[in-house]
C-alpha cells in the first residue's frame, strides 16, 4: 500500500483507498482487492440516509407508480468524519479478526488467514 503522510479529510482517506485498490488490482493482490473494495462499499453505505418513498404518479403516466418530479432519483448523503470513518473501518477489522477466530476454530485456517490478510490492509488505512 502507499505510505504518505496522515489523511486528514475523508475524500483524502477516499481516495488513499482507491491509489491502493488500483495498486493492489496491479499486483494481483486479491485479499487486498477485496478488503479495499469492501471498505469503500461500507463507507458508501454510511454516507447513505434512508429516505421516504418518492411521490408516485397520479394515475394518468404511462408507468403505474412511477415517481415524478425533479430530483426524485436524487438522493442526500450523510457527511461523514475523518473519526467516523475511522470506526467504521475499525469496525470492519473487528468484524473481520472475530469472524477469523470462528472460522479457524471450525477447522479453516486457510479462509482465516485470509481474513486476517484483509483485515491487516483495512488497519493499514486506519493507522495511516
Amino acid at each position: 500500500m502507499t505510505e504518505s503522510s496522515p489523511a486528514t479529510t475523508v475524500d483524502e482517506v477516499r481516495a488513499s483507498m482507491r491509489t491502493s485498490l488500483k495498486e493492489a488490482m496491479r499486483a494481483r493482490d486479491r485479499l487486498a482487492v477485496s478488503a479495499l473494495r469492501s471498505g469503500l462499499s461500507a463507507i458508501d453505505n454510511a454516507e447513505a440516509i434512508a429516505t421516504e418513498p418518492p411521490s408516485t404518479s397520479d394515475g394518468h403516466s404511462p408507468i403505474a407508480g412511477a415517481a415524478i418530479g425533479l430530483g426524485v432519483t436524487e438522493a442526500e448523503r450523510r457527511d461523514l468524519t475523518v473519526d467516523d470513518l475511522r470506526a467504521l473501518l475499525r469496525t470492519e477489522v473487528k468484524e473481520r479478526r472475530e469472524a477469523a477466530t470462528e472460522i479457524e476454530g471450525a477447522g479453516h485456517p486457510d479462509r482465516a488467514a485470509d481474513l486476517l490478510r484483509e483485515a491487516d490492509v483495512l488497519e493499514s488505512v486506519v493507522t495511516n
